[in-house]
């Protein structure tokens, strides 16, 4: 979904995801390099054509924000990565990341069982 858009548009993105809402202004002045405020309110009219992003009316002026809820972009971007890279099984990638271990604190540890547990007890059902 969002790595078939190009390089710039995919920043404005990726900002909006993790800043939320912002206004045109801001979003030229968070993007590294430099960009004019008319090429990068171009970029949004594109991105909400597309459907990526949405517009709405505020004091401020028009704000704009990722049109699809972010759960939703992490689900559809962790499914193209493990189709790509473990061949589509969850099984690899959840390996993977077990593998990173290290890194990974008790608590995490805890709620990653808790929601295999939880995973077990739907398929279950």
């Amino acid at each position: 979904m969002l790595n078939r858009l190009p390089p710039k548009e995919r920043q404005i993105v990726d900002l909006l995801y993790q800043r939320g809402a912002m206004t045109a202004a801001e979003v030229t002045g968070a993007l590294p390099g430099p960009l004019s405020g008319s090429a990068v309110r171009t970029m949004l009219r594109r991105l909400e054509d597309k459907g990526f992003v949405v517009r709405a009316d505020s004091e401020r002026g028009y704000l704009y924000s990722p049109a699809v809820p972010d759960q939703t972009a992490r689900k559809s971007a962790l499914s193209e990565v493990v189709r790509v890279f473990f061949n589509g099984s969850p099984t690899s990638a959840a390996s993977a990341l077990l593998g990173m271990s290290g890194q990974i604190d008790a608590e995490e540890l805890d709620e990653l069982e808790k929601l295999i547990a939880d995973a077990r007890r739907a398929k279950e059902s």
